[in-house]
């Protein structure tokens, strides 16, 4: 009997102290580490305020894809993004990562700011993270990123001695996350798209239909104005004959797809869109790459190719291209700039989580004349994987 009163008496004092000491440990816990990046603070923002790059560098949400949904926000970013993850592994189980706040930078520059609501098995509530973005460095060049990680545990006890161990449990995953992103910012074309003033406009992801399409090989070429040019041209005679030999018109303007832009070589394909018309195209369309005269391009028919016979000795080939999702912009200026241009979207591509695929091209809508001007006219697209 004496030893089961000692028995009681004992555990009646761990109680009494687990309470005690429970009491005096914090009710809530704070932890944040920074690291820096040297891309634009345009490209931090945007991947940081897009729920579908997540998976892609942070511990604390899952990996795999299939395990991942995605709603809310303008295309899942900003306030209202929400990354719901549904996993079998026991270890993560149900949770989501919400944006409950997002500050933009303003376009001269500044702090910008995104925060998470989380919902996770963690013990605690109102669990949140917050990126506290910053400009360092020489002349603001570099961004400071700051991740915080907060937590409550209000009267919940076990909650607060789970706290003692949540530097080691979260903080080790907010470190490692961070070292991730900033490898995978360094990956990133380092262009800002949002600048104020940028001749890249309308940036967005568009969906084409099947196209018929008839493309010759430029080759390597000489990375000058002239070089340049004139194989267009050359090239554009090529096509117009085969447009003149099967009854075809243009059904926009000619592209030109980038194969490799080099210091001193530019590898390209020209392509011309084409459809069966019985009205002629006016006299230099093909040449000039401006649509033809005729009336809006007929609907894509939903069988079938046209049957498109190349004369002996042309370098052209007939393709037919399937429906497909790109990223796309409007760009004004001169053609030598394109190429800034391109990266510029592919920036803007990934960082809005779409990793792109094949060749970028361009629609150059004021014909090859005016693409040589300072006011020259162009749409850019590039492929994303589906």
């Amino acid at each position: 009997m004496t030893r089961l009163i000692e028995f009681v008496i004992a555990l009646a004092l761990v109680l009494a102290l687990f309470l005690v000491i429970g009491l005096i440990l914090p009710s809530s816990r704070e932890l944040q580490e920074s690291v820096e990046t040297n891309r634009r603070m345009t490209i931090v923002f945007d991947t940081l305020n897009n729920v579908r790059r997540l998976k892609d560098w942070n511990p604390l949400v899952p990996s795999a894809a299939n395990e991942l949904s995605y709603s809310g926000g303008d295309d899942n970013t900003g306030v209202g993004a929400k990354v719901d993850f549904n996993s079998a592994n026991p270890a993560w189980g149900q949770g989501s990562w919400e944006i409950v706040e997002s500050e933009r930078p303003a376009p001269t520059g500044g702090p910008g700011k995104i925060v998470y609501a989380i919902n996770d098995k963690r013990m605690g509530t109102d669990k949140r993270s917050t990126f506290a973005l910053e400009p360092t460095g020489k002349n603001n060049r570099n961004v400071k990123i700051t991740q915080s990680y907060e937590v409550t545990y209000g009267w919940n006890l076990i909650g607060r001695y789970a706290g003692m161990y949540v530097s080691r449990h979260v903080g080790d995953a907010v470190k490692a996350g961070l070292s991730k992103l900033t490898n995978m910012l360094a990956t990133v074309p380092n262009f800002d798209y949002r600048t104020e003033g940028s001749p890249l406009t309308d940036l967005k992801l568009v969906e084409l239909p099947a196209e018929d399409l008839l493309v010759v090989n430029a080759g390597n070429i000489d990375r000058t104005n002239d070089a340049i040019k004139a194989s267009i041209k050359q090239n554009q005679e090529w096509i117009k004959r085969v447009m003149e030999a099967n009854g075809l018109v243009a059904a926009g303007p000619v592209r030109i797809i980038t194969t490799d832009y080099g210091a001193e070589k530019y590898a390209f394909d020209v392509a011309q869109p084409v459809r069966k018309g019985s009205a002629a195209p006016k006299a230099d369309a093909a040449a000039e790459g401006e649509a033809a005269p005729a009336a809006a391009p007929a609907p894509v028919a939903s069988a079938g190719e046209l049957k498109v016979t190349i004369p002996s000795g042309a370098p052209v080939e007939y393709v037919r291209s399937e429906p497909r999702k790109l990223a796309f912009a409007s760009y004004t200026g001169h053609m030598a700039e394109l190429d800034n241009q391109r990266n510029a979207l592919r920036a803007w591509a990934v960082t809005a989580g779409h990793e792109v695929v094949d060749r970028p091209f361009e629609s150059w809508k004021s014909g090859v004349d005016g693409a040589f001007e300072g006011d020259g006219k162009f749409d850019i697209y590039w492929a994303v994987k589906q």
